[in-house]
C-alpha cells in the first residue's frame, strides 16, 4: 500500500481507479454475463504465459521442435507453463463462442450496439487467428500436415486463392519462411490488431452500459 500511496500522491490516480472500480451493476446481471471476462482472463493468460515460452522457443525448422521439447522437458516448470498456454488457448475458443451466444441471444447486438458487435466478430476472427497460427509453431508432423491441409484449403478460394496461399506459406510450400511468418504473426501482428480491437470494446462497453436483455 505505501507503494501505491506514494504513486497516488503523485499521479492522483485514486479517482480513475475507484470510478472503474466502483462503478454501479444493473441488478438484472447475473452469471451468464461473466463470459467476456473470462474470456479476457484467458487472453491475459495467453499473453503471459506466451511471453515465458519466448524465452526459449526458436523460430527455425532446425531448431523449433527441440526448442519445445526443451521447454517442456528441461526448463522448470516449462511443461506446466506450456500446458496452461496450451489449454488456455481450447478455453478461449469456448468462452468466446460462449460469449458470442450469450450476446446474441439477449439482443446486444442491435442498435445502439452494432459496432460493438462487429468488434467482438473481429476478436473471434483474431482468436482463430491466434489457433490457426499458434498450431504450427512445435513444428512436429501433426502441425505440418495440419497447416498444410489448412492453407491448402484457403488455396481453394476463387480468384485469390492461389495469392492467398503463396502469401500465408511465403513461397509454395511449407518452410522456414511459412514458420517464421506465422511466429510473426502469431505474437507481433494479431496482438497489436487484438489489443486495439480490445480497447475499443470495453470502451464501448463502458460508454454504452450493459444492454438489457430483450
Amino acid at each position: 500500500m505505501s507503494i501505491y500511496n506514494w504513486l497516488d500522491k503523485r499521479l492522483d490516480i485514486r479517482p480513475g481507479i475507484e470510478k472503474v472500480t466502483k462503478h454501479p451493476v444493473p441488478v438484472w446481471v447475473n452469471w451468464l454475463y461473466c463470459f467476456g471476462g473470462i474470456t479476457f482472463f484467458l487472453f491475459v493468460l495467453q499473453v503471459i504465459t506466451g511471453m515465458f515460452l519466448m524465452l526459449y522457443y526458436v523460430p527455425s525448422p532446425d531448431h523449433a521442435y527441440d526448442s519445445v521439447q526443451y521447454i517442456t522437458k528441461t526448463v522448470r516448470f516449462g511443461a506446466f507453463i506450456r500446458g496452461i498456454h496450451h489449454w488456455s488457448a481450447t478455453l478461449l475458443v469456448v468462452m468466446v463462442v460462449i460469449h458470442m451466444l450469450r450476446v446474441f441471444w439477449h439482443g446486444a447486438y442491435k442498435t445502439p450496439r452494432e459496432l460493438n458487435w462487429i468488434t467482438g466478430v473481429c476478436l473471434f476472427l483474431m482468436i482463430m487467428g491466434f489457433g490457426f497460427t499458434g498450431y504450427l509453431l512445435p513444428w512436429d508432423q501433426k502441425a505440418y500436415w495440419a497447416t498444410t491441409v489448412g492453407t491448402n484449403i484457403a488455396g481453394t478460394v476463387p480468384v485469390v486463392g492461389p495469392f492467398i496461399l503463396k502469401l500465408m506459406r511465403g513461397g509454395t510450400d511449407l518452410g522456414a519462411i511459412t514458420l517464421v511468418r506465422f511466429f510473426q504473426i502469431h505474437v507481433a501482428l494479431l496482438p497489436a490488431i487484438t489489443i486495439t480491437f480490445l480497447v475499443a470494446h470495453f470502451f464501448m462497453i463502458r460508454r454504452q452500459g450493459i444492454n438489457r436483455p430483450f
